[in-house]
């Protein structure tokens, strides 16, 4: 199966190359590229720990398969001693104290990061333009925008400037950007990844997951940073997944919500596309179903209701007091006021102001209680939807990458661009990019703690689209 961890990892052991020539010659990419995809880099470290790597293997030491793997990191989690700016304003100047559990097991397992990534500011946008650091390119195409909010973390494993990246996804941050640049991205069941150290933007859909160029190597990172975490009372337990178990498709029955596909706002091609891939697919001798779900409009409005709410409430505490940015002004109440309005994006500001709005009395129960309702109705259809059929397919997007600048002029139509990724976000379902069969990927959808039957069905789509 390919992986491109495990091709440089033979080549580390068998002495073909060095692990510091290998992160060097990544730092010198990285340096040079032109994508805005990177925030911070973490040369020195990654220097240190690749000299370590070398010097066990020059002592005839075992290394794991993950040693001396060079890595991105999303700006949004903590790494001791690093920047942690989120994109923002705010914290430009702040470092992080501790490290995120994730990021801390793959330090463990030998892994070595190399770079912060650009982002959407705080995770707040469809495009990675919401940055103080300029928007990110798409690696395909640099006139367009690279998806987001996790864009830089996807552009540099298409541009292999990274092996993998650990992106972010609460509404399709994850599997947007990869399907914007071809590659894979896996959004794992909600809690199967500690968020212990994720800058928590709406706690109740936030997921630590992997961006890279192959299943493989996305079921390799899946495996390390899984598991229970103490310091995550929403974290689970879960299975190691084999190589062996995702070789064989199990899937005998797949759906498609009929009107995701049958919606005006879809592009043209990627209706043909997808259809096309679903012919395919029945050839196979797989049973299709077409499925009735939520109109894409109340998916995107209930997503955005609860994520609006839990941004404000989680970004409350960045007022300039304990962290970040600080601007002085005449009393402590408009210390906090300028402190806020001059440091965060226009995007930001917009999520805070509507989810305090969604909050506020004499609106709560109207909206906030109807969205809690409703994302309850939603799980509940999803778990009728999986007694019929063992996975979901559907596109990733509506339609293509836009050009740089137009979703900024437009937040509606960036809130819409995530219809097709939001609904599974509410479900709290495992769900992946493929690059394959739209001009934006597909998606693999199953049940909960089903990560692996996603795999398994991606590896059967490789072959079959």
């Amino acid at each position: 199966m390919d992986s491109q961890i495990k091709k440089i990892h033979q080549q580390l052991v068998s002495k073909e190359i060095t692990c510091t020539a290998l992160v060097q010659e990544k730092l010198n990419l990285i340096k040079e590229n032109k994508y805005n995809s990177v925030n911070s880099l973490l040369d020195t470290l990654a220097l240190d720990l690749a000299a370590k790597v070398d010097v066990k293997i020059a002592n005839g030491e075992t290394i794991g398969l993950l040693e001396g793997i060079p890595f991105g990191i999303k700006d949004v989690y903590m790494v001791q001693g690093t920047y942690t700016t989120a994109s923002s304003e705010l914290l430009k100047n702040y470092k992080s104290p501790y490290t995120a559990t994730a990021i801390q097991k793959l330090l463990d397992a030998g892994a070595i990061p190399l770079v912060k990534e650009n982002c959407d500011s705080f995770g707040h946008g469809s495009s990675s333009e919401n940055t103080i650091f300029g928007a990110v390119k798409n690696a395909i195409n640099p006139e367009l925008v690279a998806g987001g909010s996790s864009g830089g973390s996807a552009v540099n494993v298409a541009k292999e400037y990274t092996v993998f990246s650990i992106g972010g996804d609460t509404g399709g941050s994850i599997r947007q950007p990869a399907g914007y640049n071809a590659i894979y991205g896996f959004k794992p069941t909600y809690g199967r990844v500690s968020r212990f150290g994720l800058m928590a933007y709406a706690s109740s859909t936030d997921c630590v997951g992997p961006l890279a160029k192959s299943i493989e190597d996305i079921r390799i990172v899946l495996n390390v940073i899984s598991g229970k975490d103490p310091k995550d009372q929403t974290s689970i337990n879960s299975n190691e997944i084999s190589e062996d178990a995702i070789t064989a498709s199990e899937v005998k029955t797949i759906g498609y919500f009929k009107n995701f596909v049958e919606n005006d706002a879809i592009d043209v091609q990627v209706k043909a596309d997808f259809l096309a891939a679903i012919e395919k697919i029945k050839a196979k001798g797989i049973t299709v179903k077409e499925l009735d779900f939520f109109k894409s409009d109340i998916l995107v409005s209930t997503y955005y209701t609860l994520a609006m709410a839990e941004t404000a409430s989680n970004l409350s505490r960045l007022d300039g007091t304990n962290y970040g940015n600080r601007i002085e002004a005449e009393n402590l109440i408009e210390t906090y006021a300028v402190t806020r309005s001059e440091n965060f994006s226009e995007e930001t500001k917009r999520r805070i102001v509507g989810g305090n709005q969604v909050l506020s009395q004499g609106f709560s129960d109207e909206i906030y209680l109807k969205g809690l309702a409703l994302r309850d109705q939603i799980s509940e259809n999803f778990s009728k939807d999986f007694e019929e059929v063992d996975v979901i397919l559907s596109p990733v997007t509506p339609s293509t990458p836009p050009k740089i600048g137009d979703s900024l002029k437009d937040p509606l139509a960036m809130y819409l661009s995530d219809a097709y990724t939001v609904g599974f976000s509410l479900g709290q379902l495992p769900t992946m990019t493929v690059p394959q069969g739209t001009p934006t990927g597909l998606q693999i959808t199953a049940a909960k703690n089903n990560d692996e039957l996603v795999l398994k069905f991606a590896n059967f789509l490789k072959d079959t689209i």
